[in-house]
């Protein structure tokens, strides 16, 4: 049985001089590394990614166009990682310290024995290795806060958390499927934090809130007059995420068209901005979520099967609340701290009776459905214990026996508004600001309903006057 031998690291090499260039790619490959050859430092740079970058820059310094010290330069701004090492045969103190002034790892003059290079280049690939373990540490530390951002140990949630840290160090496209306040996006980036790409952007568009017309050039930008007012070159979203992650929300909302044209990008890796005649590369990670089923999309013609499969590489589902009930009071305190911190107030706690309608609701609008019902809790509570009359459910049930109650006497719009101010007056222990605050209405406002429905006697004073006095 034949072994082979694993790959000592990925070794760069740019010269002009095509006989030097072939020997020092033969030798480095025959010595187990994996070798990238460019004859020049332009075309180095183009066709190097940031996304799989080399471990090591071999370059020759005098070459036409571009040399090896400003190569060094640019290889430092678009790989920082990346060590650089020069050669040349005009060797002199005064070059090997500008090489090193502009970031260099070391530098060679010519003649020099193979087996020397090799040294320098496995020292270099070392350094590189133990920056990168470092990188990843601190990396890890973040992450590991990231994910638990995403609050829950029921085991559907678990198995999803285990999805994340599986594919994030991967490039394949995620797709999150899952109803609406479920965490979507949080989900993505969880998966953009832990993978090679958290330096880089991560640009969130939601398909619904753009108008069609307007959705091609988000995405893929426009050149200047490509429509009327167009008055300027735009880049789009895929050129802002590269080489980071676009994370593209209700994708299931796109027209056929739209559909054909973010396959093509996801297939070639390159787009054509609007008005434009050229395509050009992009290096960028797509992660899709939709609230809809779209293999039932997929039937009824509405969805692409090639596109589905092409950002469904990865499925993750995100299960509803209603079918994580003892993930409730874990999230319900997470968001009681959350919003305590946020408004200043002392640490609360929910009473178990509290605990207990939560955990009865429906949470149609999920978890972003019950932070919104913690949040509010949270501000009008008056005690440091949240009760279960602090529980405001959005359900419709509620919703229904409220309004039935109200309406029994069929009351008029200016009724409704005046029991609606007093309630939150009382909710808020007469703090006018928070009040106003939550009524939707400026203070000056708020003081002239109260004297209107005769919560307060009108002594003539003008709204200025009551402000002054508080």
């Amino acid at each position: 049985m034949t072994l082979i031998n694993p790959i000592k690291g990925h070794v760069a090499i740019v010269d002009d001089d095509d006989e030097m260039r072939s020997m020092l790619e033969d030798y480095f490959r025959s010595q187990d590394y994996q070798v990238s050859a460019f004859s020049s430092a332009i075309d180095a740079l183009e066709k190097l990614r940031p996304i799989d970058p080399p471990d090591v820059v071999i370059s020759d310094i005098r070459m036409p166009k571009m040399d090896g010290l400003e190569l060094t330069l640019k290889i430092k701004e678009k790989f920082p990682d990346v060590c650089v090492i020069l050669i040349t045969a005009f060797g002199s103190i005064e070059t090997a310290i500008e090489a090193i002034r502009r970031g260099a790892y070391d530098y060679l003059t010519k003649p020099f024995k193979l087996a020397a290079l090799e040294v320098v280049a496995n020292r270099a690939i070392g350094f590189q290795k133990l920056k990168k373990e470092n990188k990843h540490l601190r990396m890890a530390q973040k992450n590991s806060y990231n994910v638990q951002e995403i609050v829950g140990k029921n085991p559907s949630m678990k198995e999803v958390f285990d999805i994340i840290q599986r594919v994030a160090p991967s490039t394949a496209n995620v797709l999150i499927s899952g109803e609406v306040g479920t965490g979507k996006e949080m989900v993505a980036r969880a998966i953009h934090n832990l993978s090679p790409r958290a330096q880089y952007p991560f640009v969130a568009i939601n398909c619904t809130s753009i108008p069609e017309a307007i959705l091609e050039s988000e995405l893929f930008g426009h050149v200047k007059g490509a429509f009327p007012g167009a008055s300027h070159d735009k880049r789009g979203l895929f050129d802002e995420a590269s080489p980071g992650t676009l994370f593209i929300d209700e994708i299931g909302d796109l027209d056929a068209s739209m559909q054909a044209k973010i396959l093509r990008a996801i297939q070639d890796q390159k787009i054509k901005p609007l008005g434009s005649q050229e395509y050009h590369s992009i290096d960028v990670r797509i992660i899709a979520a939709t609230q809809k089923d779209l293999r039932q999309s997929i039937r009824q013609n509405n969805f692409r099967e090639d596109l589905y499969y092409r950002l469904a590489v990865v499925p993750v589902s995100l299960p509803p609340l209603r079918y994580r009930q003892d993930d409730i009071p874990i999230l319900a305190q997470h968001f009681v701290e959350k919003y305590s911190a946020i408004n200043n107030l002392p640490p609360k706690k929910i009473t178990q009776v509290a605990l207990s309608k939560l955990m009865q609701a429906r949470w149609e609008g999920n978890v972003r459905e019950l932070e919104n019902v913690i949040e509010r809790a949270v501000i009008l509570s008056k005690s440091s214990m949240i009760e279960d009359l602090d529980i405001q459910s959005n359900d419709q049930t509620d919703t229904d026996k409220f309004f039935g109650k109200v309406i029994e006497s069929y009351p008029t719009i200016e009724d409704l508004e005046k029991k609606y101010i007093q309630y939150i007056l009382n909710k808020t222990g007469g703090k006018k600001e928070k009040a106003a605050h939550i009524l939707g209405i400026n203070r000056r406002t708020l003081y002239r309903k109260e004297r209107e429905y005769g919560f307060v006697e009108d002594d003539g004073r003008s709204h200025d006057e009551d402000l002054a006095q508080e």
